[in-house]
């Protein structure tokens, strides 16, 4: 799949209940992952969406149907990629989305709703689309717990995407950037560290559907 249709205008927005797409692309294009999400609010700045847990979504495994984290790190970023349908699965996800900034930041909640902390995934923006976000997945990223103490994630990726040459220098050291000044709003109780959101949407919300369409009919499922 390439993404090759029109994007929107600076002003569009989403109400409220809408049904969006999250997508991640791969640096040729093409789609990575979709992730459908209910829009909680959208100021057309940043969007707060909801992606539930059992969320049906498209996902990536090696050609061999193996996890990618189940290759050596070397080879991570080297052996291709097949689409798969799965499942979000684990927690359910409140996602602060603003355009133009290089990280997302997610709210994780557990399967009783308890808040687990927040996960800063630094991302390349893309825009957005008639459909939903698009990013492109940094790989490094920034857990923070919910005494806001903090620590990087998938540095070691990071340094293997770059030897694969799927991350640039350039950006590599920009997604630092944004995840300093991320750590820095955390250690500051600043928003979006600030407490806000830690109760999660209504778990009768309608788990948003997959469309049809965001997986190829011949790509057979793969176990969640």
């Amino acid at each position: 799949m390439r993404t090759n249709e029109g994007r929107p205008g600076p002003g569009t927005r989403w109400a409220a209940g809408a049904e969006i797409l999250f997508r991640f692309l791969r640096p040729d294009g093409t789609v990575s992952a979709v992730h459908p999400a209910r829009v909680v609010s959208d100021d057309g700045a940043a969007v707060l969406c909801w992606v539930l847990g059992g969320t049906e979504i498209v996902a990536t495994r090696l050609p061999d149907g193996r996890l990618v984290r189940e290759a050596p790190l070397e080879q991570r970023f080297v052996l291709g990629r097949r689409p798969c349908r799965s499942h979000w699965t684990g927690s359910s996800t409140l996602r602060w989305v603003p355009e133009g900034q290089w990280a997302s930041v997610w709210w994780f909640f557990g399967p009783d709703g308890d808040f687990l902390g927040w996960y800063v995934n630094l991302e390349i923006p893309c825009g957005r689309t008639p459909f939903g976000v698009d990013r492109l997945d940094g790989v490094l990223d920034v857990f923070v717990r919910p005494d806001r103490t903090w620590e990087w994630k998938d540095e070691d990726e990071l340094v293997a995407a770059l030897a694969a040459g799927r991350v640039t220098e350039e950006q590599a050291v920009l997604l630092r950037a944004e995840g300093e000044r991320m750590i820095a709003l955390a250690e500051a109780g600043a928003f979006p560290f600030d407490g806000s959101h830690l109760d999660p949407p209504d778990p009768d919300w309608p788990r948003p559907e997959l469309p049809a369409w965001t997986c190829p009919p011949e790509v057979d499922p793969l176990p969640s």
